[in-house]
This record gives structure tokens, C-alpha cells and sequence, in this order.
């Protein structure tokens, strides 16, 4: 067509074919081993997963993937390598074509080398040794071999995909250090079936490790909010009373908010992940579409009695640190409205003060606007006296009769004259 493509058309396109699902036919076994950085594995530097990767391809002679894949499968000669790059973690997956005479033989690691693993750019978050078999007729069978190589305590089988195989597990770290599942298939169940199977086992089980990261963080952060929410309930107890240093209180209110963001920020990434992965954890094991197999429990009914509790400890917690933020804020707010409300009192009164004392300083002024009269019209009835007195003496008016006819003309002159200049200056 005469139509350009947008530059991330095919990228976007073939993002969804990506990681596509292995090839299995029964009998085989895989191998499982996911490995994250201890800190901020979201921010590592994914280069070092890639030269891990190659490093194992060099030792069998495999090509390399494409410089910016984060997914690769390949023949290794012995077994078939499933390499995949997430955001915290990376995976690798063997798929050897046979399950050996002795299930869970831990010779089979032997796959991937000491050395090799010694110098991973992180730590094993989980591994897992999965069998694959084909089904037995009788359902007793299966229940008796997975009873030899799992705990009972905590199996978790059922049937799956319309009842074509039979999945179980007891999430424990054996002998080993590794989970050990197994999958039964019926004899004409396809080789893509089994390896989607597969697949959703190995998922289920990371998403479940990935997802429990976040209960230390939760417990962690459940203690110091208990310390936290004593102080809280006291400094909100005092604000009911008298507060005899509110800006202390204040400060106290402030630094235990700030704290509790801090700790908020902190956790977010984890938490949220945490939320993700238990999603993720859901959807695997809701597209097994598990039937009961002989009365035992589900992986569902397993992660309900044994995941959800945890999940839920670590949305309680999330929710509680969301709230104790929000009522050391809205705490905060209270004491600084109360303490603006009392500097408001503080200040009426003190503006109440100052009127009292200009309305002193008016009358003073007033007193002494009228003593400023007196004393001015005594200056001035002598100077009327001495301008006028030569020329009042041919008239036979004494000085004394002069002075009293002068006084109160020039009184009013000059009351009048003082008056005047205080109105000019209140304009």
C-alpha cells in the first residue's frame, strides 16, 4: 500500500508472538531457575543478563539472539534453553527429552554449570524441577507417585485443560533447593498443549515468589507504623486540651507525616508489583480451568488457604500507611487552623489594645490641641498689646482694657487657625 507505517507497527505487532509457548511431548522434564539483583532489580543493568546468557550459549556453540531481545529459545544440543528478560527478573528454562529412571534426579541441573551460575548478575528468587510423564489409566497411580515425591501436607493437584493432564505440586524447597512439580498427560494430548501447561506452571510459580517480596516490606513497615500511630493518637489527644506549645505539636505532626510519605514512597514499587504479580498469579491459574482430581485440593483452593492471606496483609498494610499519611496531614491541618484561629484571637485583642491607645492619644491630643489655644493666644493678646497699645493711649483706653478686648477675638483667631490645620491634616 501507498501508506507509510508507523515506525513501531511491526514491533508493536510482533510483541504479542514474542515469547512464544515450547514444543513438549511426555516423557521429559525442565529445569526452571529465575534469578534477581537483591536491590532495585528494576533499575538494573540489563546488558550483564544478556553477556550471562551468552556466556552459556558460547560454552554449547549456540547463536546469539538479537542485541535487543529479551526473549530467545534455542537448541543447546542436549536440551532445548528458554531465555526470558522481565523487568525485576531474568529466566532460564531446559528442556531435556527425557525424565531420567530416577524422577527428580538432581544430576539434570548439571545443565546448566557451577561456574556458570556462580557468576549470575543476581540472586535465585525461585527454581523449580518439573516432571513430565505420561497419564496412567488408573488416577490411583498418579495419586500414589505423587505421593513418594511430594509433601502431602501441602499437595496441590488437579486436573487441567478439560481433564488432558494432571498437574500437581507441593510449593516446597526439597532436599535440593529446588520446587518440584509434575505434570501427567494424557497420551494424545498435543506437544503445544503440554508445553503451554508447562509454561503456566513455571509462571504461577514466579509470579507467586515475585509477589511475596512484598510481605518483609509489609511486616517492616506494620512495625514502625505501630510506633508511629502511638505518637499520632497522643499529639491528636493533646490538641483537644490546651496547648501550652502548639508549634511544637505542630513540628511533631509534621515530622510523623513526613515520615509515613517517606514510607510511601519507599514501598510504592513494591506494592504495586506485589498487586501486579498476584494478578498475574490469578490469570495462570485461572486458564488451567482446574477440575478436582480424587478430593484433593486445587492450586485455587491451595493459594486461597495459603497466598491470599498474604496478599491480604500486604493491601492492609498499603491501605493503613495510605491512611495514617492522610490523618497526620489532616491532623496537621486541624492544629495549624487552630493555631491561625488563636493568632486571630491574639490579634484582635492586640488591634483592640491599639484602638484603646489611639483613642488615649486622641484625647491627649485634644487636651493638648486646647492647651496649645491658651498658651497661643497668651503670645498673641501680648503682641496685639504691644502693636496696638501706642495708638490706643491718645484714646485714653488703658493697657489692661486693651488686653481684656483683645483677648477673646484673638483666642477665637487662633482656635480657629489650630482647627483648621489638624482637619488639613486628617484629609
Amino acid at each position: 500500500m501507498p501508506l507509510e507505517d508507523h515506525p513501531l507497527r511491526y514491533r508493536l505487532a510482533n510483541e504479542l508472538h514474542a515469547r512464544p509457548f515450547p514444543n513438549l511431548a511426555a516423557p521429559a522434564q525442565a529445569i526452571f531457575v529465575a534469578i534477581k539483583q537483591p536491590k532495585d532489580a528494576a533499575k538494573r543493568d540489563r546488558g550483564l543478563d544478556r553477556a550471562h546468557l551468552i556466556a552459556l550459549l558460547d560454552r554449547f556453540g549456540a547463536d546469539h539472539p538479537a542485541p535487543d531481545a529479551t526473549h530467545f529459545f534455542g537448541d543447546l544440543g542436549k536440551f532445548r534453553l528458554k531465555w526470558e528478560q522481565h523487568t525485576e527478573f531474568v529466566t532460564y528454562t531446559a528442556f531435556l527429552p527425557s525424565n531420567g529412571e530416577r524422577p527428580f534426579d538432581p544430576a539434570a541441573w548439571e545443565v546448566f554449570p557451577e561456574d556458570w551460575l556462580a557468576q549470575a548478575p543476581g540472586v535465585r528468587i525461585t527454581s523449580a524441577h518439573l516432571r513430565i510423564e505420561v497419564a496412567p489409566e488408573d488416577d490411583e497411580i498418579i495419586a500414589e507417585k505423587i505421593g513418594e515425591w511430594l509433601v502431602p501436607e501441602s499437595l496441590a493437584v488437579s486436573h487441567v485443560l478439560d481433564k488432558t493432564a494432571v498437574v500437581a505440586g507441593d510449593f516446597r524447597i526439597d532436599s535440593h533447593g529446588h520446587m518440584r512439580f509434575a505434570v501427567f498427560c494424557k497420551s494424545d494430548t498435543g506437544s503445544r498443549r503440554i508445553g503451554r501447561i508447562v509454561q503456566r506452571i513455571f509462571e504461577i510459580e514466579t509470579y507467586k515468589a515475585m509477589s511475596l517480596l512484598g510481605l518483609p516490606t509489609s511486616r517492616e513497615i506494620s512495625t514502625r507504623m505501630g510506633e508511629m500511630d502511638e505518637g499520632l493518637v497522643r499529639l491528636v489527644a493533646d490538641m483537644t486540651g490546651d496547648l501550652s506549645k502548639p508549634d511544637e505539636t505542630l513540628g511533631q505532626l509534621l515530622a510523623i507525616a513526613a515520615e509515613l510519605e517517606k514510607l510511601q514512597a519507599q514501598s510504592a514499587f513494591r506494592f504495586g508489583a506485589t498487586g501486579a504479580y498476584e494478578a498475574l498469579v490469578g490469570q495462570r491459574i485461572a486458564v488451567l480451568r482446574e477440575e478436582r482430581f480424587l478430593g484433593r485440593q486445587t492450586f485455587g483452593e491451595f493459594m486461597m488457604r495459603r497466598y491470599d492471606p498474604a496478599m491480604r496483609t500486604i493491601k492492609a498494610t498499603e491501605r493503613r500507611l495510605l491512611s495514617m499519611t492522610e490523618r497526620a496531614i489532616r491532623a496537621g491541618d486541624l492544629l495549624r487552623t487552630r493555631v491561625d484561629v488563636d493568632r486571630s484571637a491574639q490579634n484582635q485583642e492586640l488591634l483592640e489594645s491599639m484602638d484603646r491607645r489611639a483613642d488615649l492619644q486622641l484625647r491627649l491630643q485634644k487636651t493638648v490641641e486646647g492647651l496649645s489655644v491658651v498658651a497661643i493666644s497668651y503670645y498673641a493678646v501680648n503682641l496685639v498689646v504691644y502693636l496696638i497699645g501706642p495708638l490706643a493711649e491718645p484714646l485714653g483706653v488703658t493697657k489692661t482694657v486693651l488686653t481684656a478686648l483683645a483677648v477673646v477675638p484673638v483666642a477665637i483667631a487662633v482656635w480657629l487657625t489650630v482647627h483648621s490645620i489638624r482637619r488639613s491634616m486628617e484629609k
